[in-house]
């Protein structure tokens, strides 16, 4: 029997990008919610701002083991927490190009045409941008789509250092633009400021509530003002149940602190990530839906992208004295260029490289070396150091996707569209070799620019896993991120991407939350 105090209008799983945003629009419908999410709030400790607890021991990734397509074990660098992982996240928050929503041909494979426009997102990534506080400039990144209003907040400002190296990349012929950035900055009034321009912002928690993530910005709020809101952490939902019929979901069995329990609602939206929304319907198959709930197009899980994204690091004679890096951007190859005409990506800076972080973001091969040099060499490395991260389109392929059996959970990806990545990578190492600063072929032995390819294990971009789209037979959801075969089920967060771009996905993931709770809000009334 159900348990009346434990049905709600609308059950939502999942707190990050798309749950969190999802969950502060509805709130103010007056109807009933209930958020589940399976981890806790993060804790505010000082190892928050550790590069060693952080990169080195992976303080707050989930210790779970997962596999790859050969069988191999491996942990996966996400974490469960309240916001999801937003609260590691850089909070590059960009729009997809006006192009990326069509068809767009590549030199590894085509990149499929959305079934909305960017039209259709403008006024959500407006509003997106308000919600988390970004920072930016309009007028300056030559890739831009046009947009309805400016910045809530001007751009990030480079440091002394870093915009010197923002001028000889623009003396080069380059365009480079302050780097879009979500987070509680006031340059007016230092005073007035949440942020302190730390030096342990990209990639880590953020110990003063500074960074604008979906907890912070999305889930305290709604969660403090309104009555009808109610969190529930450490809930990890184990399957969905459904009607005889299976056009509806019936029962949302839950584990919480070790109980069972069972919830219901007229609406469930799984939100969860990309990943962990296809495991949670392929864990859910009953006899209506044998190969795992929505699935009856058999593209559940697949589709898996998540950029081909490396970690660059340029050495430099003179001490880059910069505190916060993380703000230069640079879009000029996005297209492209004369003799490849086919996109390449984006480059954007990463946070700064700190002496803690060299053993864990060294290539395999190289980690070992790294641990064996001192602290101090270490350092004097890492102050002369700027991290780079480089990302190019990898396409939708079905073989690239989710599996489960059991609670085990695969991921099987092979990297596609790699010549496109080679070249940006390439083209970037001679750029920072021919800027004046740029002088560190004599400070270390090995390579001047050592570069780490992001792994299977890397998910932070995942998306695609649920496409959206007008065929029941080639995607998981409707246009309004409705499943096909599932009357009252809804998947929000990067799952429906049906191509991924060059740009982060998290701004989008944010927009289509904001886009979908509208058309909620006008379903629950």
């Amino acid at each position: 029997m159900v348990n009346p105090a434990n049905h709600y209008d609308i059950i939502i799983i999942g707190t990050g990008a798309g749950g969190g945003t999802l969950a502060h629009r509805l709130a103010p419908t007056g109807k009933k919610i209930l958020v589940l999410e399976r981890g806790d709030f993060l804790p505010r400790e000082k190892a928050n701002w550790s590069a060693l607890e952080v990169y080195q021991k992976e303080r707050y990734h989930t210790d779970e083991r997962w596999y790859d397509r050969e069988g191999k074990e491996f942990r996966p660098q996400t974490g469960y927490w309240v916001g999801g992982n937003t609260k590691v996240y850089g909070a590059a928050l960009l729009r997809l190009r006006e192009r990326d929503f069509d068809r767009v041909i590549h030199k590894g494979g085509i990149s499929p045409e959305w079934p909305l426009k960017y039209a259709d997102f403008e006024p959500y990534y407006t509003q997106a941008e308000a919600l988390y506080d970004v920072h930016g400039e309009r007028g300056t990144d030559p890739t831009e789509p046009p947009c309805s209003q400016p910045y809530p907040y001007p751009a990030v400002s480079h440091e002394p250092d870093m915009q010197v190296l923002a001028n000889e990349i623009r003396e080069l012929g380059y365009n480079p633009f302050n780097l879009p950035l979500g987070l509680k900055l006031n340059e007016g009034d230092r005073t007035k400021s949440p942020c302190i321009r730390c030096d342990t912002f990209d990639g880590y928690p953020c110990l003063v509530g500074a960074k604008a993530d979906a907890d912070v910005n999305a889930i305290r709020p709604t969660r403090e003002r309104y009555a009808n809101f109610t969190l529930i952490t450490n809930a990890k939902v184990l399957r969905l149940h459904t009607s005889k019929s299976g056009r509806e979901v019936t029962g949302v069995e839950t584990e919480i602190l070790g109980e069972r329990q069972q919830f219901t609602g007229d609406i469930v939206v799984v939100s969860c990530g990309a990943i962990n929304s296809a495991v949670l319907l392929l864990q859910s198959a009953n006899e209506n839906h044998p190969n795992g709930l929505a699935n009856s197009s058999d593209m559940v899980g697949r589709n898996l992208m998540k950029h081909l994204a490396t970690a660059l690091v340029s050495m430099h004679l003179e001490v880059n004295q910069a505190s916060f890096q993380k703000t230069i951007a640079v879009n000029d190859y996005y297209w492209g260029e004369p003799d490849f005409p086919y996109p390449m990506g984006m480059v954007q800076n990463t946070g700064n490289v700190l002496a803690d972080m060299l053993p864990a973001e060294a290539p395999g091969l190289m980690a070992p070396l790294v641990k064996l040099i001192p602290e101090y060499e270490r350092h004097l490395i890492a102050e002369r150091s700027v991290g780079w991260w480089l990302q190019t389109e990898d396409l939708p392929d079905p073989n690239n996707r989710v599996r489960v059996a059991g609670d085990k959970i695969s991921l099987d990806y092979t990297p596609n569209n790699t010549e496109a990545g080679d070249r940006l990578i390439h083209r970037w190492t001679s750029v920072l070799k021919s800027l004046n600063r740029c002088c560190a072929k004599h400070v270390i032995p090995f390579s001047l620019y050592p570069r780490a390819q992001m792994p299977v294990q890397s998910v932070g971009h995942q998306c695609g896993t649920c496409r959206f789209g007008t065929d029941s037979k080639t995607s998981v959801l409707d246009l309004n991120c409705r499943t096909h075969d599932v009357d009252n089920l809804y998947v929000v967060d990067g799952s429906f991407f049906p191509s991924n771009s060059g740009v982060n996905p998290t701004l989008t993931i944010m927009a289509n939350a904001l886009r979908v709770g509208d058309r909620l809000a006008q379903k629950l009334k």
